[in-house]
């Protein structure tokens, strides 16, 4: 009904103008709808329809009508101006059942452009949110992000490993709400025998709706290239003994207590199914943090292009 009423508006009366054009003349339509039909349709009422009627085709419209967002739903996602930042949003909220609350903590602290969906080029992302909307299931690229701020385990500056795991655990609840949901604890410190040497895997997790077990290796400083070796040892051993009937392929995140973006996406990681993410023990400025965060999609995205652009073309 608010997304009628503005495209209404939109037409008919602002005749698809936007910004000041129309200020005054919706003011004076608020006075007169106030008047016939009571309180509840005043200026700001129809700018949010107005709004709506720019910021949804009717197909999405009725799309989110189907799929039970509210109108407190829409609001908030009218505030988004990038589409495919929208639909990202629009789509977690319909699988994951969010209320408008969560929904807003997840905008604040850019969800978005902490998924390794986000680094991908236009046409990409595109591509993977119709996969969504058309299957009904996540990909491992909305799932895991590139930063996780675990500022709820309490810990000093000066910490171990084994620190990080354990404050980790007595904080599992708040640690698993941060991964996203679905996650689910398997097991700490899991014990793997190849050729008679034992393993210890940190934490496993299962993560429902993607089907697959989930490694997470903690790791103090940067990402180093031997973490890889070390996490496929893992996650090959776990896909031939552990995977069970109707499981997709094991998948591992590596929790590093620093960044390098360029080191991890030279390495193309994603092909083997492993994720590399910085954690952060106290929340970062936000405004440095947005810098990292689009200075990293830059450089994911200019790899993805170089790298493309780069592969052998087909023959004719």
């Amino acid at each position: 009904m608010h997304w009628q009423i503005g495209k209404r508006i939109k037409e008919d009366v602002l005749y698809n103008k936007r910004a000041e054009y129309g200020k005054q003349i919706v003011k004076n339509l608020a006075g007169r709808l106030t008047e016939r039909y009571g309180y509840g349709w005043g200026y700001e009422k129809l700018k949010h329809c107005i709004r709506s009627a720019y910021a949804f085709s009717e197909t999405e419209i009725r799309y989110a009508v189907r799929t039970q967002l509210t109108w407190t739903h829409l609001r908030l996602l009218m505030s988004i101006e990038d589409d495919l930042k929208r639909q990202f949003y629009m789509e977690m909220c319909r699988l994951e059942h969010w209320d408008t609350r969560t929904l807003n903590e997840k905008i604040d602290t850019q969800l978005y452009e902490l998924t390794a969906l986000s680094k991908k080029p236009e046409e990409i992302i595109k591509q993977e949110l119709a996969k969504i909307r058309d299957t009904n299931t996540l990909i491992p690229d909305v799932v895991f992000r590139s930063d996780y701020f675990l500022d709820m385990l309490g810990l000093t500056d000066v910490y171990s490993e084994k620190d990080l795991e354990n404050a980790i655990l007595v904080q599992i609840q708040s640690f698993i709400k941060e991964l996203g949901t679905d996650f689910a604890f398997l097991d700490r410190q899991k014990r793997i025998t190849v050729d008679a040497i034992d393993y210890y895997i940190d934490l496993l997790f299962y993560h429902r709706r993607l089907r697959r077990l989930v490694v997470i290796d903690l790791k103090l400083g940067k990402f180093k290239p031997e973490y890889e070796g070390q996490m496929l040892l893992y996650l090959r051993y776990l896909n031939k003994n552990e995977r069970m009937e109707n499981e997709e392929s094991p998948i591992g995140l590596i929790l590093c207590s620093e960044g390098n973006t360029e080191h991890i996406e030279y390495l193309m990681l994603d092909d083997n199914n492993i994720r590399v993410a910085q954690y952060y023990t106290q929340l970062p400025d936000k405004k440095l943090l947005s810098k990292k965060l689009q200075r990293a999609i830059a450089i994911a995205k200019e790899h993805y292009i170089t790298h493309s652009s780069s592969s052998p073309k087909p023959l004719s």
